[in-house]
C-alpha cells in the first residue's frame, strides 16, 4: 500500500480537486483506492458525494486513534474508491493532538494494516499537527501549485518542512511530484511560472498540467469528480493523463 499526501500550505491551489480526480482515475484503472479527508472543511467528502454530519465517526476519530479506520470507511459511487469523510469536529484535533504522547504518529499507527493499492490524504492548508501526521504516514507527497506568483513563495517553506520530517520522523518520505494547476495558456504569467518551476525543480514537476477549466468548478458543485461530470472536458482529460503519468512514475520507481 502506498500512502500519498496531497499537500500545500497555501489554500485554493487545487489540493482537493487533485485528490478526488486522481483517486477516481486510478480507481477507473482498477486500482483499489482510499481517500482520507483530513481538512475540517470536508471538501473532498463533498466532492465524492458524502454527507457531512457533525458528531458521527469520521477522520477526526481515526486521526486521534479513537476508532479503527475499517469502522468508518465508506464506499463511494465510484467502483474501487472508498473514503474516510471529514466533519467540522476535525477543527479541534490540533489542540487535542498537542496534549497527547506520540502525537506525530497517530495517523500512521491507525492507517497501518489497511488493504488498498493507494491511500490519498487530502491535507488542510497550513503546517499544523494534522499535516505533520499526514507527512509521517505517507510514502510520497504530491504538491499542487497554482500558476501564480504568490504560490511560488511558499515552496521553500514547504520543502524545509519536508526535510525536517525526513530528518526526524519519516526518513523515507519522497516528493512524488509538483503539479501545476489552474494553468491558463493565454496568460504570460502562467507560462513564466511554469518555466521557472521546471527550471528549478526539473523532473519533480509532472509533465501533465491542469488547466483552468469551468467544468472542474461545476463538478464540485454537483458533488462529483470532473471525470464523471464531463469526461470530454479539458479538466477531465488532464486528470486522466495525470493518472497515467502517476502510474508510469510508480512503475519506474520515481
Amino acid at each position: 500500500m502506498k500512502t500519498i499526501a496531497v499537500i500545500n500550505q497555501k489554500g485554493g491551489v487545487g489540493k482537493t480537486t487533485t485528490t478526488i480526480n486522481l483517486a477516481t482515475a486510478l480507481a477507473a484503472a482498477e486500482k483499489k483506492v482510499l481517500v482520507v479527508d483530513l481538512d475540517p472543511q470536508g471538501n473532498a467528502s463533498t466532492g465524492l458525494g458524502m454527507p457531512k454530519v457533525r458528531g458521527v465517526e469520521s477522520s477526526y476519530g481515526v486521526l486521534l486513534g479513537l476508532v479503527q479506520p475499517q469502522d468508518v470507511i465508506q464506499e463511494t459511487y465510484v467502483k474501487g474508491l472508498w473514503v474516510i469523510s471529514s466533519t467540522i469536529d476535525l477543527a479541534a484535533a490540533e489542540v487535542e493532538l498537542f496534549q497527547q504522547g506520540d502525537r506525530e504518529s497517530k495517523l500512521k499507527n491507525t492507517l497501518s494494516g489497511l488493504d488498498f493499492d493507494y491511500v490519498f490524504i487530502d491535507c488542510p492548508p497550513g503546517f499544523g499537527l494534522i499535516n505533520i501526521n499526514s507527512l509521517n504516514a505517507s510514502n510520497k507527497i504530491i504538491i499542487p501549485l497554482q500558476c501564480e506568483f504568490y504560490a511560488l513563495e511558499g515552496l521553500t517553506q514547504l520543502f524545509n518542512t519536508i526535510q525536517g520530517v525526513r530528518s526526524t520522523i519519516n526518513k523515507d518520505l519522497m516528493v512524488g511530484g509538483i503539479l501545476l494547476t489552474m494553468f491558463d495558456r493565454r496568460n504570460n504569467l502562467s507560462r513564466t511560472i511554469e518555466d521557472d518551476v521546471r527550471s528549478h525543480f526539473g523532473n519533480l514537476v509532472f509533465d501533465t498540467v491542469i488547466p483552468r477549466n469551468v467544468r472542474i468548478s461545476e463538478a464540485a458543485s454537483y458533488g462529483r469528480p470532473v471525470i464523471l461530470h464531463d469526461i470530454r472536458s479539458s479538466g477531465a482529460i488532464s486528470y486522466i493523463e495525470l493518472a497515467r503519468e502517476f502510474l508510469r512514475r510508480e512503475s519506474n520507481g520515481e
